[in-house]
């Protein structure tokens, strides 16, 4: 009978030693939450950030635009008279450079000749025939005037005032037909209408042209022309258009493919958007371009830095500074704070921010390298770094 009492026991001391250590373990999980948390140690554990100063300041910041190079003017000469080509002039190469009035080739034009002196034939003969006519018209006047008769003749033939006025008309078509034969004897002769580059040549000694045949290629020497698509926000950093129209605001321009720089202007603007980009231009030009050190020849590719207006309020900043969420982070007082940013305007060395309006004309602590981890308010060690 003594056993079965024994079991119960050692069943009820088993059930309240679990008991006694449940107690015990939920009295040191208490204990050890309660343990206030050792003090923590700026230095040691705030990470290092790379920082640079930065205020506040006006800055001169250039658009960037990009076109082709383009002749003034570009043209196809064409035969204005029709006729064989005897003479070529030397200089009429493709590649060569010649002048305004440059003699370029000559046709055969002895039938020119003929023509023009047949003209100056006919005009002596209508000449003649007028003063014959105002001889009889003056011997009119005389015998209407002895007749006695008064008044005004019944027909204008009296005075032969038609005859007159008919040898006048001859006369004066005589004439425009010798100044008529004399620009056909002219054109015989074709010359450069202005400084230019011969860009290529279709004719050869002996070739018959007919009037309105091509000659040559042509591409004016005087300037050379780029036209600038520009976007609207871009618009805003250069200065009005009653400066960039008077012809001195200035561009540097970059050959896209070999570096090589050349120094223009803005020569007008235009007034109008495209219809497929939606962009408004400005033409930059080269004066001479041609007898440059390094030569500026049409259809180079070119990268434009132009000169703009100077925007104030802004911080130069490395493009590292913006992070990949488009926000600016910097340090305050020891901890992180950020706002928000889009680039006023960018070059190949920097982007230019404008902060918000509560911290203009201080110093501040930008990040030059923001990591996404980074939370506001983050305890860090601000480490000065240049700004190259």
């Amino acid at each position: 009978m003594i056993r079965p009492y024994a079991k119960w026991l050692v069943l009820l001391a088993a059930i309240g030693v679990l008991i006694s250590v449940f107690v015990y373990n939920g009295q040191k999980l208490q204990d050890q939450e309660n343990r206030p948390l050792p003090a923590k140690e700026g230095n040691l554990t705030a990470p290092d950030v790379s920082v640079i100063p930065v205020i506040t300041e006006s800055h001169v910041v250039n658009v960037e635009a990009f076109g082709a190079a383009k002749a003034r003017y570009q043209m196809t000469l064409t035969a204005q008279v029709s006729g064989q080509v005897s003479e070529l002039a030397s200089m009429f190469e493709s590649g060569r450079i010649v002048n305004q009035g440059d003699l370029l080739l000559t046709l055969e034009d002895s039938d020119y000749r003929a023509a023009l002196a047949s003209a100056k034939n006919d005009l002596a003969s209508t000449q003649l025939d007028l003063l014959e006519a105002e001889r009889e018209a003056e011997q009119a006047i005389v015998e209407w005037q002895a007749s006695g008769m008064t008044g005004e003749p019944d027909s204008p033939l009296v005075l032969r005032e038609p005859q007159v006025a008919q040898a006048k008309a001859a006369v004066a078509n005589a004439e425009a037909a010798v100044a008529s034969a004399e620009k056909d004897l002219a054109q015989t002769r074709v010359r450069a209408p202005f400084d230019a580059l011969i860009v290529s040549r279709t004719v050869s000694p002996g070739s018959y042209l007919q009037a309105g045949n091509d000659i040559a290629e042509l591409y004016s020497a005087d300037r050379i022309e780029i036209s600038l698509p520009i976007s609207q926000l871009d618009w805003q950093k250069l200065p009005g258009i009653e400066l960039l129209d008077q012809g001195q605001w200035p561009v540097t321009l970059m050959s896209v493919e070999t570096g090589q720089e050349w120094r223009g202007y803005i020569q007008r603007t235009e007034l109008h958007l495209d219809d497929t980009t939606r962009q408004q231009s400005v033409i930059a030009a080269v004066d001479r371009p041609l007898e440059q050190a390094d030569v500026l020849a049409p259809g180079t590719f070119l990268r434009a830095e132009i000169k703009g207006r100077e925007l104030s309020d802004l911080w130069r900043l490395a493009s590292s500074s913006l992070s990949q969420r488009g926000e600016i982070w910097y340090e305050n007082n020891g901890v992180l704070a950020k706002f928000s940013a889009d680039p006023v305007a960018s070059d190949e060395q920097a982007i230019y921010i404008r902060p918000p309006a509560s911290l203009y004309g201080q110093t501040v602590n930008v990040l030059t390298h923001p990591l996404s981890t980074y939370m506001p308010g983050m305890d860090v060690n601000p480490v000065e770094v240049s700004d190259d």
